[in-house]
């Protein structure tokens, strides 16, 4: 299932590039794509929507304090 979140207030493409690859890293991840332009995250997984809401907003948080996800 492909599943798609807001990110709002990257600072730039390198820190979208870290939230990727640690989101790649969580259990259950089969695809992960941030894109710092459409400021779009977009993962291929089973997991539940709201579950890994929650894991996805502390990675964003620890990377870059300054941007949201919904």
């Amino acid at each position: 299932m492909k599943i798609t979140y807001k990110i709002k207030d990257l600072c730039c493409a390198h820190c979208a590039a870290k939230i990727e690859e640690a989101i790649a890293k969580l259990d259950g991840i089969e695809k992960a794509n941030v894109n710092f332009l459409s400021e779009k995250i977009t993962v291929e997984t089973e997991l539940d929507r709201q579950a890994l809401l929650v894991q996805i907003k502390d990675i964003a948080a620890k990377i870059e304090p300054e941007c949201t996800v919904e």
